[in-house]
């Protein structure tokens, strides 16, 4: 075999494995005689999306939404679908809301948005919210079962983004991008996005980017509060700057360095002060 053939066939080999790679995310287009696909919003710079190389299925999965209705995984089957966790009290969670809203209603036939609201109060507090907010996706109060197939939520807005195949195929921690989930929803439902693809590994650092407030504090136990008070530690632990000179907030830096042995005490005694003869709410 000449040279020039062993090249073409070396460069043919390189291709398949790249593409073969990436097979999993680019989804077939949408069957004919379904709703016509939106529009590639116009534009701007070219939008570069991550994910990740080996997405994972998501368990058998039961939500039970606040308005009764009972959400499977089988009923997902098809569309890209965002299970975003959030919660009444948290400022970037209220902030993303309209763009969720109107992201569900332009994409209804290709994306499905679930809201998993952390809050301690009543669910009727929460459905009310919702009706005031006129939110068009379905809301579910977060649960022991719910946490468990999507783990790892420390910090709120949390959203998982699942394939049309039922696997996460990014996790996004902190106020979501609007263009960025756009074109992840289009990429992943088969949709055209100008959009370039990069695949890599989970994310291991947590992290508070993108104004994410911090829902659990390392060294700190927040459970013997109320659910009212605790709402309100958070808000100041999430408000409150470190004096380390880091530059962050004390929730922050207990999450960024979990062995800060400034911001530790300064959560604590944030922790102890909103308490009000509350139990102890350090842990070691």
């Amino acid at each position: 075999m000449s040279r020039a053939l062993v090249a073409v066939a070396v460069v043919a080999v390189i291709v398949i494995a790249v593409l073969s790679g990436r097979a999993w995310y680019a989804s077939p287009p949408a069957a004919s005689g379904t709703a016509a696909a939106p529009e590639e919003p116009p534009g701007g710079e070219r939008v570069s999306l991550r994910f990740y190389k080996a997405p994972t299925p998501v368990p058998d999965l039961t939500i039970d939404t606040l308005d009764g209705r009972r959400i499977t995984a089988s009923d997902l089957a098809g569309k890209v679908t965002l299970i975003n966790f959030w919660a009444t009290w948290c400022g970037p969670c209220r902030a993303e809301i309209p763009d969720l809203i109107a992201l569900q209603e332009r994409y209804r036939d290709h994306l499905q948005i679930i809201g998993i609201s952390e809050d301690e109060e009543s669910a009727d507090a929460v459905r009310a919210f919702a009706a005031e907010h006129e939110i068009n996706y379905p809301i579910a109060m977060s649960s022991d079962a719910i946490r468990r197939v999507f783990p790892g939520v420390v910090a709120l807005p949390t959203s998982f983004v699942l394939d049309r195949q039922g696997r996460v195929a990014q996790k996004h921690i902190g106020l979501l991008d609007r263009t960025t989930t756009e074109h992840e929803t289009r990429a992943l439902a088969g949709l055209p996005t100008r959009a370039s693809i990069e695949l890599v590994d989970p994310d291991q650092p947590v992290g508070l980017a993108n104004a994410a407030q911090a829902k659990e504090i390392p060294g700190v136990d927040l459970r013997a509060l109320s659910p009212a008070k605790r709402v309100e530690t958070l808000q100041r632990l999430n408000a409150e700057p470190c004096t380390c000179g880091c530059g962050l907030t004390v929730a922050k830096c207990r999450i960024d360095d979990p062995a800060c042995g400034v911001s530790l005490p300064l959560a604590r005694r944030i922790a102890r002060e909103m308490g009000a003869g509350d139990a102890p709410v350090s842990q070691p």
